[in-house]
């Protein structure tokens, strides 16, 4: 039979451990508090990620997940809204051209620019101080650059196809009273053959009738295109602004990149070590703000020594 004290005793046994997993997640989150009521936004993300701060900041590769992290999951929108004030202020003197809007909590969408028809270029990941680019603008953008070494902007070929098409529309246009020339003399041509069948072999009248009528099947599909040229130039046309609007607002977006870093390498390197880049910055101001504090509060001590002097 059981020994009801000895189960109690085990039971007690647990209690420390139970206490001291409780007491590491008051400690965490006390210490997530007090950096959010000091303004230690460097605090702040040492705590939600520790082991990308480890990683990144310390230079440890071996660092791994801290689960009491996850305490906080449900309240990343809130932190995110929190952290954002100065990273948006950070932001906006290294990417000028970046323009924020916080369309949620914490969830913030990137436009590039503030001219006419801007493009809403991704959203800005505010707890992992990264950017998340809309792919395909971005490719567009990355192609707009490569495209400079042959001279060309983003849609020059399409532009160029599209001419091209638009000139053959007007072509079609242009010859039909050439086409309306060639099916009145087919037509008598094939009336003629009709009418001579007798003299003509079989065979032969039949094949020279079939190549009059497959020309004249070309001629009337030349005949529908043309009657629908004009629409179709017309799309062709608006086509054309579009796409060439879209390489407009290119050029202002690479005029943008290249007076801020100089060139596209510099600007996609930047973006890659952003989380670096700002938690470095977030250092220093730390470490310039604590040695303005000392220098106060010697200069302080050195006026009372003087005023006791006295």
């Amino acid at each position: 039979m059981d020994n009801p004290q000895s189960n109690e005793e085990q039971a007690r046994q647990v209690q420390p451990a139970l206490s001291g997993k409780l007491s590491q997640k008051s400690h965490y989150l006390q210490d997530l508090t007090d950096a959010i009521d000091a303004f230690d936004d460097r605090r702040v993300y040492e705590l939600v990620d520790p082991q990308r701060y480890a990683t990144l900041i310390r230079g440890n590769d071996q660092a791994e997940v801290n689960p009491l992290a996850s305490l906080v999951t449900d309240l990343h929108p809130d932190l995110s809204h929190y952290l954002s004030h100065d990273l948006l202020a950070y932001l906006k003197q290294t990417y000028p051209f970046f323009y924020f809007e916080e369309s949620d909590q914490g969830h913030f969408e990137i436009y590039f620019g503030n001219w006419w028809d801007r493009r809403q270029f991704g959203d800005l990941d505010v707890l992992n101080v990264q950017f998340v680019f809309d792919q395909v603008e971005y490719e567009k953008l990355t192609q707009s650059f490569a495209l400079e070494a042959e001279n060309k902007n983003y849609n020059s070929d399409r532009i160029k196809d599209i001419a091209r098409q638009s000139q053959e529309l007007q072509a079609l246009m242009d010859q039909q009273e050439q086409r309306d020339l060639e099916k009145e003399k087919l037509r008598a041509q094939l009336k003629e053959v009709g009418e001579n069948r007798g003299i003509f072999a079989g065979g032969r009248a039949k094949s020279e009738r079939q190549e009059l009528l497959d020309r004249l099947t070309v001629l009337a599909d030349e005949d529908d295109r043309a009657n629908n040229a004009y629409k179709g130039m017309k799309a062709n046309e608006d086509e054309s602004l579009v796409l060439a609007k879209e390489d407009t607002i290119l050029s202002y977006e690479k005029q943008a990149i290249r007076k801020v870093f100089g060139d596209y390498a510099t600007f996609e390197d930047r973006n890659a070590n952003l989380y670096v880049d700002y938690l470095s910055h977030l250092i220093g101001r730390h470490i310039e703000s604590d040695s303005q504090h000392e220098e106060l509060r010697a200069s302080k001590q050195n006026s009372g020594v003087k005023h006791n002097g006295k």
